[in-house]
């Protein structure tokens, strides 16, 4: 047998050993997880299946190198593409693995249930904890891939000895990326914003969307998207409505008459919030909080909601009630200009004359 024929058939059988295996160890792997589905082992293995048949052609080939009667420049070749191709593979396996385990932790962690505080704080911890993990498995996978490398090897040793300059050159040009990269560690112990947090910044309402390493994603709430860096949260002050629970206290204002009846008002408020099924059944109230230089006087109504979208729509539904209430029932209640001719104020009574005022 020529000896290209004999390289190819050890080639050949090389490979489909590596296929025969990949089948068997797939086999294996799905029996053993078919009680159970959903778990992360049933997750992990349909998610790295076909990634792993590549991986065990890349180890076969490598392997069966040596066989080959190939010239020193071509086995020179076939190793360092064998020295790339191995560690990059498993360096994506490494990443599949951790995607996976952590994808199925989040999936346990429900945020869509009523009080979901605690599932957005895992979310948020798991999230940065897999950019994290996946940075680092990048940067030792490339390392491995580089080092293989005879020349870019000794270019690394030789860039050790300045090392000390070139750090503080990258260190200063680098300055911005390096502090929101810093700032993205400090979010795991920390914890100023979370996941699906309702937060107010730079005059923006919206909910934290994505949570990256160097920066953070607010949903504004017309569907736009606000890109803000991770430092500009641990620097700024911002408002953050769902720190320690979803639930809100919302507020409405109302301007009115000083003649208003409050008490018949306060009896008519609280119809409508009881009578609303976005009120979670706390807490309402309605106070008379202020007098305006216009005559009229500030009634203030609180009323609390599961969470901010329900406290906004809240607010709205009650406020709109109110006001078709007055004016069909309390029209007396809107506000009135009262001009007082001079020398009819002693003919008044008390009270009318403070309110003349």
């Amino acid at each position: 047998m020529p000896d290209w024929l004999l390289g190819l058939s050890y080639v050949v059988g090389a490979v489909a050993l590596a296929v025969v295996a990949h089948r068997v160890i797939v086999w294996v792997a799905r029996r053993a997880t078919r009680a159970r589905p959903e778990s992360t082992a049933a997750v992990f293995v349909e998610r790295v299946r076909k990634l792993l048949r590549w991986l065990l052609i890349a180890i076969a080939l490598a392997a069966v190198q040596p066989a080959l009667d190939l010239t020193r420049g071509a086995a020179t070749l076939w190793a360092r593409a064998a020295a790339l191709l191995v560690p990059g593979l498993m360096g994506w396996c490494a990443i599949v693995a951790i995607g996976t385990v952590i994808d199925v932790m989040m999936r346990r962690a429900d945020i869509s249930v009523e009080d979901n505080l605690r599932a957005r704080r895992r979310r948020t911890r798991l999230g940065i904890l897999r950019q994290i993990i996946v940075s680092l498995i990048l940067l030792v996978t490339i390392c491995t891939m580089l080092m293989t490398i005879p020349s870019v090897r000794s270019l690394g040793v030789t860039l050790a000895a300045s090392a000390g300059l070139a750090g503080l050159a990258v260190g200063a040009a680098a300055q911005p990326a390096l502090k929101n990269l810093i700032a993205g560690f400090q979010m795991i112990f920390t914890e100023p914003i979370r996941i699906d947090d309702v937060v107010i910044m730079d005059g923006e309402w919206g909910r934290i969307e994505e949570i990256r390493l160097t920066y953070v994603v607010v949903k504004i709430w017309d569907e736009r998207r606000l890109v803000v860096p991770v430092s500009k949260f641990l620097e700024q002050s911002f408002q953050n409505w769902t720190r320690q629970s979803s639930a809100l206290l919302g507020s409405v204002f109302w301007y009115l008459d000083p003649a208003v009846d409050v008490e018949r008002l306060r009896a008519k408020l609280g119809e409508i919030v009881t009578g609303n099924p976005r009120w979670d059944k706390r807490f309402w109230n309605l106070q008379v909080t202020d007098t305006k230089p216009d005559g009229s006087i500030e009634l203030r109504g609180l009323m609390t909601a599961r969470d901010a979208s329900t406290a906004f729509d809240l607010r709205c539904d009650v406020r709109e009630a109110l006001l078709g209430f007055i004016r069909a029932e309390m029209p007396e209640a809107l506000l009135r200009r009262r001009v007082l001719v001079e020398g009819e104020q002693a003919a008044l009574p008390e009270p009318e004359r403070m309110l003349g005022r």
